[in-house]
């Protein structure tokens, strides 16, 4: 009952920029959650928050603790990136289409329509309304398209699309101030930076790039009296106050900033009169009272294409360009030299970054759903990784739980390590969409079956397709099965409504079961017989004796199409669900009805743009197209067309808990209520399309379907439909994947300590487990905490526990508490570098329990599997450390012979 959301695999990138935080932190909006991928440790976690709509612009401080978001709907998140929570929320008036921290970290600069908007960063402690409106800039004539602070945070220049870019000053100046106008750019503005002389620090050029592919150095000449300007400054400059004793202004505002920038950690206080303005002291580098010249223009020589990306690194003074034909170019400024021309696509470059150190290079291309990491100096790929672009039909999860297959309308299978979340793998022989996969016995073989008559085994050791399965007329296969063993493959197809079946040694077609009249969407063996189960949409769920060859030996008969089936893992019950939103549960072995779940009420929710009716009146589209038992059979998960995904208790045939897949609002059938006044003669105003988005070059890519809709099923030809395809749960029990129109959902069981005793008594409490300890009690301890159930507790008394005394401690855990005494061994084995002492552990409670796990292997299944999970883990890797041990050995041995 207990799990969270863990992690989003196959999900492309869709737009947005990209950054590199801490130099090894790659964060990118993935739709309208944020990926968070660490370079280093090749491991990537998607945030556990979620915008209302797809998350466009992103921001993060120069000390990579705060993240700030903004989505289509113009709404602002304010994030906690250690913590991974959302600190404020806040929703802006028109849309942002630049945000930037200032290098102080101490204010934030919105571009919102065509005003800039400056706003004081929020800070640790506790605000009534943490962000203030400082200062707001009403000069440019279009929207504003880039924006970049000088180092000392107290200029930002400003490019918009009315082809000009200006310098803003932060501070009133006596007199005012009419920004400077850098002009002379024929289209929009990109993209601005303030370039610096490393030897003085100070601001010594400008560049400004336009989407004709020019760029433009403007030189900064120092005026005479450019250090005068304390004079020209509105207000009394005073001594700044002790830090122990900061005083207020008239209005009572007042705030104190770490300065941890170029010029050093510094601790400064900032102080706003009425009108927003900053009336700190004096400016160290005054850019309103110099000239500004136009020292040459430069061409990149991309044209026809546009450029649609870049990024300025001031320390290298280097310039990465993207462009609309999917080139990439590396110059050293200002003179301008190409160090790097490459093609990495043909399509778009839709962001493009630097890391601080401007080692690595991050590209994106949203059309592709791509990111790239590069190293310019060696010219290698630190990450890439490409997401499945069309919707996800099916998962499966490898028999240890540490692998995951996807397969995609965009005829790829790609195969995932579920703990880091990388994908190692990627097939693209299939020639049309993937709509099942299956693992074989031992890891190491996939199956897939493909609506391009095919289905093949993948090897997963030399990553090829070592056989191909085909039928003699060409077929669409939309399900697929193996028995046990692994002798015999099984395929149902869509058109001709057969069942193939193929030997795996030999590749050869073995028989052809005929006899559904429908669709055989659903296909799966007993896991402890050789009997096969079959669902189609002709309202039959059948069993067949495949290696006696009596074809269907029973047939259960339903009022309504039978969309999937599935075997509980014990082989005693069969689920199949239908189109009318019922669950029904059957006796495979005497062939009745068990019960009955009515579905219809649970998975309603969320109404169409298309729907003429309420979501509570609409009868269409509420039923489960996938169902999956857990490891121990005790519940079952179910999803449809819904933004629903529902858990069951199979005995009490009552729901448990309802999970929804997103909030994302840029999808279609999340809202229960729709908007009336966003309907329109010619329909809903948000399926209405616009040419918006082509001019800033990321076009609209409608996603792909099968290429059919199930019975009852209303096409839409507007945004993408929520909806679950594919429900599977992982052999160990603890965690679940759901293949959705988002992507591949992770959840798994929270490790946070939840207080869930077995056996409380008085007598029963932590200090007794110490007491137990300290008297040199290691059995009477170990009992007490695992009555007590609490994690931290059982871990520490198996540590305790001496070598010698392992087994008699062993041999007297009762039954009851040896599943958890499992699962903590099974954590401990992963976290703990007690290996021997462990395994010890696991030899002894094998030995003394052997008869009892074999006859509660059921209950027990789930943590077994973990507990395997883990040794076959440690295992790889200590045979990978003693493989290159061995030859660094020879090799020093060779090298010592030859000297």
């Amino acid at each position: 009952m207990n799990y969270r959301f863990q992690n989003l695999l196959g999900a492309p990138y869709r737009g947005g920029n990209a950054i590199i935080s801490d130099n090894s932190n790659l964060i990118t909006p993935i739709g309208n959650r944020i990926s968070v991928t660490d370079l280093i440790k090749s491991e990537t976690k998607t945030l556990p928050c979620e915008s209302s709509s797809n998350i466009s612009r992103i921001a993060v401080s120069p000390d990579g603790t705060f993240l700030i978001t903004i989505d289509d709907k113009s709404r602002c998140h304010f994030i906690n990136l250690r913590r991974h929570v959302v600190l404020h929320r806040m929703t802006m008036k028109k849309p942002v289409s630049a945000i930037k921290f200032s290098p102080d970290g101490g204010l934030i600069a919105f571009g919102v329509g065509k005003l800039v908007q400056i706003w004081r960063s929020p800070g640790f402690r506790k605000e009534f309304f943490p962000f203030q409106l400082i200062r707001t800039f009403a000069d440019c004539d279009e929207t504003v398209t880039a924006l970049d602070w000088s180092p000392d945070s107290n200029y930002l220049l400003v490019g918009s699309k009315d082809l000009t870019v200006r310098l803003l000053c932060l501070k009133k100046i006596r007199g005012g101030y009419k920004p400077f106008l850098f002009l002379g750019h024929r289209e929009s503005i990109v993209g601005v930076f303030f370039g610096i002389d490393n030897k003085s620090g100070k601001v010594c050029r400008v560049y400004t790039i336009s989407r004709n592919c020019y760029i433009f150095t403007w030189n900064y000449i120092e005026s005479e009296d450019s250090n005068n300007n304390t004079e020209d400054l509105q207000g009394q400059i005073s001594d700044p106050p002790s830090p122990g004793t900061p005083e207020k202004n008239p209005s009572g505002v007042s705030t104190e900033i770490v300065v941890s920038g170029a010029y050093g950690n510094v601790r400064k206080r900032k102080e706003f009169d009425d009108t927003g303005d900053n009336a700190e002291g004096e400016i160290e580098f005054p850019l309103h009272k110099g000239k500004w010249e136009l020292l040459k223009k430069d061409h990149f020589g991309q044209t026809p294409a546009r450029l649609t990306a870049c990024d300025y690194h001031r320390g290298l003074d280097l310039v990465v360009v993207g462009f609309s034909n999917g080139v990439f170019g590396l110059y050293q400024m200002p003179d301008f030299i190409c160090l790097h021309s490459l093609s990495i696509s043909r399509e778009k470059i839709t962001t493009a970054c630097f890391n601080d150190l401007g080692n690595w290079l991050t590209l994106g291309c949203a059309r592709l759903g791509q990111l790239l990491v590069w190293e310019w100096r060696s010219e290698s790929y630190i990450l890439k990784q490409q997401g499945h672009y069309f919707d996800v039909n099916c998962v499966a999860y490898s028999p240890d739980s540490q692998l995951l297959a996807t397969g995609a309308d965009d005829n790829k299978i790609k195969v995932w390590t579920v703990s880091s979340g990388f994908c190692f793998v990627t097939f693209s022989e299939h020639t049309n969409a993937v709509t099942a996969l299956h693992f074989m016995t031992g890891n190491n073989c996939l199956l897939s079956a493909s609506m391009d008559g095919t289905v093949r085994a993948w090897d997963l050791f030399r990553y090829r397709n070592f056989r191909t399965f085909t039928s003699p007329q060409s077929r669409q296969f939309v399900s697929l099965a193996s028995d046990q063993s692994g002798e015999v493959i099984c395929a149902g197809t869509l058109d001709s409504f057969e069942i193939f079946v193929w030997s795996m040694k030999t590749g050869r077609l073995l028989d052809i079961l005929s006899g559904h009249e429908g669709p055989v969407h659903g296909l799966m063996f007993s896991p402890t017989t050789a009997i096969l189960a079959s669902s189609s949409w002709d309202k039959t769920v059948r069993l067949w004796d495949v290696f006696e060859g009596k074809g269907a030996v029973e047939t259960f008969p339903h009022t309504h199409d039978v969309l999937t089936v599935v075997y509980r893992p014990d082989g005693k019950q069969l689920a199949c669900s239908t189109l009318d939103g019922q669950i029904h549960f059957w006796d495979p072995l005497d062939g009745v009805l068990m019960h009955t779940i009515e579905g219809r009420r649970d998975i309603a929710g969320g109404r169409l743009m298309t729907d003429r009716r309420s979501a509570a009146n609409s009868s269409s589209g509420k039923f489960f197209t996938s169902l999956c038992y857990s490891a121990d059979g005790s519940y079952i998960l179910a999803g449809g067309s819904s933004k629903y995904i529902c858990m069951y208790c199979v005995a009490d045939q009552v729901l448990l808990r309802r999970f929804q897949v997103t909030h994302n609002l840029s999808l279609d059938g999340v809202l229960d209520f729709l908007n009336s006044k966003k309907m329109t003669e010619a329909g809903p105003l948000e399926l209405i399309d616009d040419n918006s988005d082509v001019e800033e070059g990321i076009n609209r890519q409608t996603r792909g379907k099968l290429g059919y809709d199930l019975p009852g099923s209303m096409p839409n030809q507007g945004r993408p439909i929520i909806r679950t395809k594919c429900l599977r749960i992982a052999p160990t029990g603890r965690s679940w994947a759901a293949a959705t129109t988002e992507g591949v959902l992770i959840y798994s069981i929270d490790e946070s300590f939840v207080f869930d005793p077995t056996d409380l008594d008085m007598d029963v409490t932590p200090e007794a487990v110490d007491a137990a300890l300290s008297e040199d009690q290691p059995k009477r301890a170990l009992l007490l905490s695992l009555r007590l159930n609490e994690d931290s507790l059982i871990k520490k008394c198996i540590i305790t526990v001496k070598p010698v005394d392992i087994p008699a401690v062993a041999s007297s855990i009762p039954l009851r508490y040896l599943r958890r005494l499992i699962e903590a061994l099974a954590n401990l084995l992963e976290n703990s570098p007690h290996l021997e002492f462990i395994l010890s552990w696991c030899q002894e409670l094998s030995k003394a329990h052997g008869h009892s796990i074999q006859q509660n292997s059921r209950s027990l299944l789930p943590a077994l599997r973990s507990l395997q999970k883990a040794i076959t883990r440690l295992h790889q890797d200590l045979a990978d450390t003693c493989s290159s041990n061995e030859y660094m050995l020879r090799y020093l041995c060779s090298t010592g012979t030859k000297s």
